[in-house]
């Protein structure tokens, strides 16, 4: 996520997400589109009916493109017509807004509590049991049926589990301060009553949820419900990796355990059934002593260029100040300095970095089950995984997103071929042990005539091996260091590659790039290429932002060989863009207002409409209107046509880039669904089997307001979900909604 850098911590967000200062070529170069939003005409929003639900704060409403009343069906013939909604209109109000014809309700807000021993929440900034309450930051999710008996079911529609990501806690100089009664403590150290609070919400929440009479509640007191945080004991390290000189850290001196989960956001869902969890922006949350280089050998040293390669900088100072809390051994593992005298790092915490960074297994079902994190699959910023489709005696496929400034996407085909009986297995966890600890990671390179290739990263690439830059030690190490290993072999820089899905109806997966300021015309490090290529500035106000401002979609089509292909055919799905925007150089998608956005961020296909949900993490275009979610038909890689952007550089030459865009979608192909309240982004999709009820996450509502303003509830940004009639106070609140449609039909019908 991450689109949003709150100001006090631009330095050290910034510096983590902006760590790929390789030289990796990219294909084309072209000028910036100098284009100022000022000089731009915007589509109308068209006129808008509302209906009130539950309160001021959840709206349906018809935009203006809202079709012809229809006689209803006769009884009993019931018809479907998908993106048949009136599409929403851009929205500024502290409210959901959703289509005509459907309602949605908050079902579960950070500090709800999981049990009946939790008192209620008061948000009043005065809580405390957050190991037993709903986390912050609700981010991806995904559900898990359960049968009138309580067992797990793939077709339960009324009960059952959401496994959801709570990803972060809003950051005012390392404060979470809407947590704290009168905002925290902005100077170090922090107490440690403050710190513990926020750590307890980070994390994962399985939470179960039920229908009756019409209506979705949490069950608070259900046997399933439970937390996982980023001090939960325990977590195994599974894959090459465990064991490694890489991961022996003071917790686990034999290197295979650490402590908890961070910052996660994109989910999956595997095959066999179980909940898969990306960690994300985590390096931000440890800290290093502007001494440590030397402490650590200099600045060749190899542990040196790996911290720095993942955003830890000598000096780096943490995101919150944890590491302040205390002497207790859960603070000194957020100082990720080399401070023992052992050699292996069994005396402190020089090497607990190399023990975040991946995708992490959990069987949502099985609380006794130990999460594990899964290193064959790499380590960097990761969002969600998709699986590709399983097909019996092909691996497995999971495609994965760095979500980092010019970072890249990648690939891990497993070793084990799909065995059908697998997708119902006696033990989830384990048959997750069968697939995703032994197999073949891949970075993805895209080339400018729309093909690409998927490159391993292994030892026995001699551009891996021979790398000069780091020496790698095994194939563990590159695994760990799996940016380092595909600087190596050139991969393709990306402009934030986030989310990613595949589409049920012909197996392409389509990937969130949603944006990127550092995408330069005169960069030599990250100049436009066929697969990024849009430069141009965007004003808003008094500020510009240059790069790929609004960001894309991009899809792949695997070659014959399916999840094992190492070839693959692309092309850009859309373009993100303000419907006004020059049709040339930034319109690239010939996007209206009824479907225009910016900065796509969570990405999912609905396997019971096939349709494919696009959700916002946006600062571009939020004068004009908050985040979203659109709700696409899209067609498949080469439906559309070659374009070629031609610009002129500083020095006067003239550069141009082809680039491949898919076909423009109509009005009947793409339309916003759903807007949501000020401040906020719009995360985490999943929905009941049937496709009739949705769980959509809002995330940090309100994130803007001033710490200066805790005591005033008039100057918050957002007084969302209070003002739609859902718990005490009017701190604004993270939470769950569920979305279903009054005529009992499919969502996005």
């Amino acid at each position: 996520m991450n689109a949003r850098i709150p100001t006090d911590l631009s330095s050290s967000l910034k510096a983590e997400e902006d760590s790929n200062h390789s030289d990796n070529p990219s294909f084309d170069t072209v000028l910036a589109a100098r284009l100022s939003r000022r000089g731009l005409l915007r589509g109308g929003a068209g006129t808008v009916g509302t209906v009130v639900l539950g309160g001021m704060g959840l709206t349906a409403c018809g935009g203006g493109d809202d079709p012809a009343p229809t006689t209803p069906p006769a009884p009993g013939t019931p018809t479907e017509t998908l993106l048949g909604f009136g599409a929403v209109a851009k929205s500024l109000a502290d409210m959901v807004v959703v289509p005509a014809g459907y309602t949605a309700s908050v079902l579960y807000a950070l500090g709800d509590p999981l049990n009946a021993g939790t008192a209620a929440y008061k948000n009043d900034g005065t809580d405390t049991g957050f190991e037993n309450r709903a986390g912050d930051h609700h981010d991806g999710m995904e559900w898990f049926g359960l049968d009138a008996a309580g067992k797990a079911s793939a077709t339960a529609t009324a009960r059952g589990l959401l496994a959801m990501n709570h990803e972060a806690t809003t950051d005012e100089l390392r404060s979470s301060f809407f947590l704290h009664a009168n905002g925290g403590t902005t100077t170090l150290p922090r107490p440690a009553a403050e710190v513990d609070k926020e750590t307890a919400i980070h994390g994962v929440s399985i939470v179960e949820v039920q229908q009756a009479a019409g209506k979705w509640t949490t069950v608070q007191n259900s046997a399933f419900n439970h937390r996982l945080t980023c001090l939960s004991d325990n977590i195994q390290l599974n894959g090459p990796a465990r064991g490694n000189a890489l991961m022996v850290t003071k917790y686990s001196t034999t290197g295979v355990q650490t402590r908890g989960t961070l910052n996660n956001c994109g989910t999956g869902k595997t095959p066999w059934g179980s909940f898969v969890t990306g960690e994300e922006n985590w390096a931000g949350y440890f800290t290093r002593a502007s001494t440590d280089d030397t402490a650590r050998g200099g600045a060749t040293a190899k542990s040196v260029v790996s911290l720095k390669r993942y955003g830890r900088n000598a000096g780096s100072r943490s995101r919150h100040g944890w590491e302040t809390g205390g002497a207790d051994d859960k603070y000194a593992r957020w100082n990720v300095g080399q401070s023992g005298a052992s050699l292996d790092g069994s005396d402190d915490y020089r090497n607990e970095l190399n023990t975040f960074g991946y995708i992490v297994e959990m069987d949502a079902y099985d609380k006794t089950q130990m999460p594990r994190k899964r290193t064959a699959l790499g380590r960097f910023a990761h969002e969600s995984a998709a699986f590709g489709k399983p097909v019996v005696g092909q691996p497995l496929a999971v495609y994965m997103g760095d979500d980092s400034r010019g970072e890249y996407i990648y690939k891990f085909v497993s070793t084990k071929t799909w065995v059908a009986a697998d997708a119902n297995p006696a033990n989830r966890i384990t048959t997750g042990d069968s697939y995703l600890d032994a197999g073949k990671l891949y970075v993805a390179k895209f080339a400018s005539d729309g093909s690409g290739s998927w490159v391993e990263l292994a030892m026995s690439n001699p551009l891996i091996s021979g790398y000069a830059t780091y020496a790698f030690a095994d194939q563990a190490d590159v695994l760990v260091n799996a940016r380092l290993a595909a600087d190596a072999v050139g991969a393709t820089k990306m402009d934030r590659p986030e989310w990613c899905s595949t589409n049920v109806n012909n197996g392409e997966i389509y990937f969130t790039l949603t944006n990127n300021s550092n995408r330069a015309i005169d960069s030599a490090s990250m100049p436009p290429d066929s697969a990024n290529p849009r430069v141009y500035e965007d004003t808003k106000g008094a500020s510009t932002s240059k790069g790929n401002v609004n960001g894309h979609i991009l899809r792949v089509k695997e070659g014959a060989a399916g999840n094992a292909a190492l070839v693959f055919t692309w092309d850009v799905y859309v373009f993100g863009a303000e419907s006004g925007a020059a049709a040339g150089s930034v319109n690239l998608s010939s996007l209206t207002s009824d479907q225009d956005f910016s900065s796509p961020d969570g990405l999912a296909f609905s396997p019971s409409t096939g349709i494919l949900w696009i959700q916002t993490d946006d600062g571009a275009y939020t004068d004009v209107t908050n985040c979203m979610m659109l709700a696409a038909l899209p067609g498949t890689v080469g439906d559309g046509a070659k374009k070629t952007l031609s610009y002129t550089k500083a020095d006067t030459t003239t550069l141009s880039v082809d680039t491949y865009v898919g076909q423009a979608p109509t009005a009947d192909k793409l339309k916003r669904f759903l807007v949501g309240p000020k401040s906020c982004e719009i995360t985490g999709m999943c929905e009941t089997p049937d496709g009739k009820a949705m769980f959509i996450n809002i995330q940090h509502p309100g994130e803007t307001t001033a710490m200066a303003d805790i005591a005033d509830p008039t100057k918050y940004a957002s007084q969302w979900p209070s003002n739609a009639g859902y718990g005490a106070g009017k701190r604004p609140r993270s939470a769950t909604i569920v979305i279903t449609k009054t005529d009992g039909g499919r969502i996005g019908s």
